[in-house]
């Protein structure tokens, strides 16, 4: 149909009635038609997934994602992706080590709260290298991604005694740059830290605890 004929319908209507098939013929047609668009959804399914990478598949799959860090500046984060959800690597600053230990309002501080947080990461940083801090973000109220908010103090219009951390903007739940929630918040716990280790200085595995054989 060309596109004078289309904007022509649009504008004015069909010029007669259009005449509908019996209920036999209906059903027929209905059902080519659907045969047809089912034919057709896998033959396009097909190259789409033949054309990803081995590395895109195994992403999606959730393999382990190796990560560069030589990058990220101090004070800096970046989002990466495994398993299909994002996952920040943080390089922290001194300044902002220094002030996790201020944060004095915390819900759970220790991260004693099951599920959240691996054993290497029981600790005030929530890491295994105090300047490096990697969690999946997502809040673990209702699956919303926080904002960063890490200038201290109230520049961001979060209070005086801010110390850097996150913001979520669906419901207002706060976190800490070690993924702490604090005291009564929508979100239950902590920021997932998911299973990583460091492969050497300058690169991290995000879905091993340890390097494998």
């Amino acid at each position: 149909m060309s596109q004078d004929s289309i904007q022509q319908y649009d504008n004015q209507g069909p010029a007669t009635p259009a005449v509908l098939p019996s209920d036999p013929q209906r059903r027929f047609w209905l059902g080519t038609a659907c045969a047809v668009g089912g034919v057709a959804g896998v033959a396009t399914a097909v190259p789409f997934v033949a054309s990803m990478s081995p590395s895109d598949r195994a992403k999606a799959a959730g393999a382990p994602v190796e990560i560069a860090l030589g990058g990220i500046a101090p004070g800096a984060m970046i989002t990466a992706e495994w398993q299909g959800k994002p996952v920040w690597i943080i390089h922290r600053t001194q300044a902002m080590i220094d002030g996790l230990s201020k944060n004095t309002h915390l819900a759970d501080p220790n991260s004693e709260r099951p599920d959240y947080t691996p054993d290497f990461a029981k600790n005030e940083m929530r890491s295994r290298k105090p300047e490096w801090f990697i969690c999946v973000g997502i809040c673990t109220h209702l699956g919303c991604s926080p904002s960063p908010r890490f200038a201290i103090g109230g520049s961001e219009g979060m209070g005086a005694d801010w110390e850097g951390g996150f913001l979520c903007p669906c419901h207002g739940s706060h976190f800490d740059l070690a993924g702490r929630v604090f005291k009564n918040q929508p979100a239950p716990d902590n920021l997932l830290i998911p299973p990583y280790y460091f492969v050497d200085d300058n690169t991290v595995m995000v879905g091993l605890e340890e390097a494998e054989g």
